[in-house]
């Protein structure tokens, strides 16, 4: 599989999310050419702020290991990473980072902050970004108009 690929895996969470009433985020976490995690935001169902699709990838890729160091492995997202989970990535030591839209508010990987590959932490990965960039915006534009608007959020 390819990059687009995964990150059609990653939207598809994101599109459960969305369902679910949870901000539409995807995660998808590959190793060696096996997805070992496939996760969404659960925020709102479990109550937990740090549920985000990132960190509940790298719990399930950690203990699908059984090892919390995950080198050589690429996490894909539909949205870039806020401070937390880029920093969850960088404690993980995941080797590569791909998303597709763009956080300018809160992204960590470049957009607002650079904690994946900042020169003063112990780790840093490679980035890929913009992959199916425009729907993965469009889902969350989509999303918040319809919260806005006191309309069912697309899923």
């Amino acid at each position: 599989m390819k990059d687009k690929d995964y990150m059609q895996v990653a939207l598809e969470e994101a599109r459960a999310a969305a369902g679910e009433g949870e901000v539409p985020v995807g995660a998808v976490l590959v190793k060696d050419g096996r997805i070992l995690a496939c996760t969404h935001n659960r925020r709102e169902a479990t109550g937990n702020p740090m549920d985000h699709a990132e960190i509940l990838a790298l719990q399930e890729g950690s203990s699908h290991q059984g090892n919390w160091r995950l080198e050589g492995s690429t996490m894909y997202v539909t949205l870039e990473p806020c401070p937390m989970c880029a920093g969850a990535l960088v404690q993980a030591r995941v080797a590569r980072l791909v998303f597709g839209a763009r956080d300018l508010k809160l992204g960590a990987a470049g957009s607002r902050y650079n904690l994946v590959s900042d020169e003063t932490t112990h780790h840093r990965m490679k980035i890929t970004d913009g992959i199916l960039e425009e729907e993965c915006s469009d889902l969350l534009r989509e999303f918040f108009a319809a919260r806005r608007n006191g309309r069912k959020p697309p899923g």
